[in-house]
């Protein structure tokens, strides 16, 4: 009943598709309500993009929303050298196919073309993206949908170590992985998902093991232990890992996924906490550091020299 009064007032605010045959940009311009997100999109080299075949639902901040931004915001990132990062904060707005309110609704995150989620909640005849008000829906158009949003949606912009660093828990993974070398890596383009051990993890491990991997001669064992805890090429969310038998990992070897008492284990390291967003991947929080095998890191270090 509730969902059916949510859609309801959503279906009463959507404007009429009168423009149907017309692309998403197209119909954005047509508006009148979008003159600053088309400047973007144009600023973007988007608009290629949007006028192709799709089909694309797009979250549209008015005019109005963008105004709400502070105006050097704006101006910095309509500026040529801003190019990519305002690429990535309006493909944070856009989600592949064509989603219409009624499916919208049924869904507590969507997919990005960014590459990280949107979460969407519904709270009476409320519904919002990113804390975002959904305020037009289903404006129908030749390659998707539009959804009208009161407020422009921000991805996170720092990088894994970035967000890792800023998190205040991850202080010795942190460290190690500036010893490791491995902080270029970790900052590139990824996607990866890194199951990411505290600094309470760190402290579990026998007296004097930390101290002895942090020495730079041992500094190739440090990055085994490390890209053990790195699944490439993907940023794969909670609810994508629990689907898996075991995940794949930099170093080689695999990593089996289990439930045990209703708690998410990745080897014998319980998931804490999941999904924390990076621009280039997402943080899963293990209580325990994962060790791989001796023979694992020896063939690793072997092929290394």
């Amino acid at each position: 009943m509730l969902a059916t009064t949510i859609l309801a007032s959503l279906l009463a605010s959507a404007t009429p598709a009168v423009v149907a045959d017309a692309t998403i940009v197209e119909t954005a311009i047509a508006a009148g309500d979008f003159k600053t997100l088309v400047a973007a999109v144009q600023a973007a080299d988007l608009v290629e993009t949007l006028n192709g075949k799709g089909p694309f639902t797009v979250f549209a901040p008015t005019d109005a929303a963008f105004a709400k931004l502070p105006p050097e915001t704006l101006a910095m990132l309509l500026k040529p050298e801003n190019k990519a990062k305002l690429a990535a904060i309006l493909t944070y707005h856009v989600v592949p196919g064509s989603v219409k309110a009624a499916d919208v609704v049924k869904l507590k995150t969507a997919g990005s073309v960014q590459g990280q989620r949107v979460d969407i909640k519904v709270d009476g005849a409320n519904v919002t993206v990113d804390g975002a008000k959904v305020v037009k829906t289903d404006i129908g158009c030749s390659n998707g949908v539009i959804h009208v949003i009161d407020t422009v949606i921000l991805p996170v912009d720092g990088t894994i170590v970035d967000v890792a660093a800023k998190n205040g828990s991850f202080n010795t993974l942190v460290a190690a992985v500036k010893a490791a070398g491995l902080v270029e890596t970790l900052s590139g383009k990824g996607p990866f998902t890194v199951l990411a051990p505290t600094d309470a993890a760190f402290a579990k491990l026998p007296a004097g093991t930390l101290e002895m991997l942090l020495k730079p001669e041992n500094k190739k064992q440090l990055a085994a232990i490390l890209t053990y805890h790195v699944v490439p090429g993907v940023a794969a969310y909670a609810d994508q890992v629990v689907k898996m038998k075991e995940v794949p990992t930099v170093l080689g070897s695999p990593i089996a996924v289990s439930v045990v008492d209703g708690k998410v284990m990745l080897g014998n390291a319980t998931v804490v906490a999941t999904d924390v967003e990076a621009s280039n991947g997402v943080i899963h929080v293990i209580d325990t550091v994962l060790l791989p095998s001796p023979e694992k890191k020896a063939q690793t270090t072997a092929s290394e020299e």
